[in-house]
């Protein structure tokens, strides 16, 4: 995520506040899936899905609030858009979702076929390794997707101020 803001600056909401730990519900539902019903493990989807999508309109309304020709603005507008909700979808949904789902069930299998642990206690220690996993690849994942971005579909937008996503 960003930076903490600089004295002075404007709070972002959805990047310097709590609400931007909703991103991350869903790596949470899938550290729990091996305890939980599969319509948690959604429902923790859709809040972080929900926060990409709030995130990316935030950002469309603030680019839409500089002064600017009406043309640049509608692009301006879009890219911004575009841009979160891309990054957002990668860096805080799919990528680390799908990460901490692998992380968990090769742990699941690892602990089934190397230990005699019962079945719960397997379960319970998927899951606290899954959440030890979050803090750890939070910062890899986001220069990894600000590296694609950048090597991908921002070279496809307009010359207008470069967005910054992450």
């Amino acid at each position: 995520m960003s930076e903490p803001p600089s004295r002075g600056a404007e709070r972002d909401l959805f990047r310097d506040t709590w609400v931007r730990y909703l991103g991350y519900a869903n790596e949470v539902g899938e550290a729990f899936r091996s305890l939980v019903p599969a319509a948690v493990v959604w429902l923790s989807y859709g809040v972080a899905s929900s926060y990409v999508l709030a995130d990316a309109i935030d950002k469309g309304k603030k680019a839409g609030k500089v002064p600017s020709p009406e043309a640049g603005r509608s692009t301006r507008v879009t890219v911004a858009v575009v841009d979160t909700f891309v990054w957002q979808a990668l860096a805080s949904v799919a990528i680390p979702g799908f990460t901490i789902n692998r992380v968990c069930a090769a742990s699941l299998y690892v602990l089934g076929t190397a230990t005699r642990w019962p079945l719960a206690v397997r379960k319970w220690t998927t899951t606290a390794l899954g959440l030890l996993v979050i803090p750890i690849i939070i910062h890899p994942i986001d220069r990894s997707v600000d590296f694609l971005l950048d090597s991908s579909l921002r070279k496809l937008y307009p010359s207008v101020e470069k967005p910054s996503s992450s």
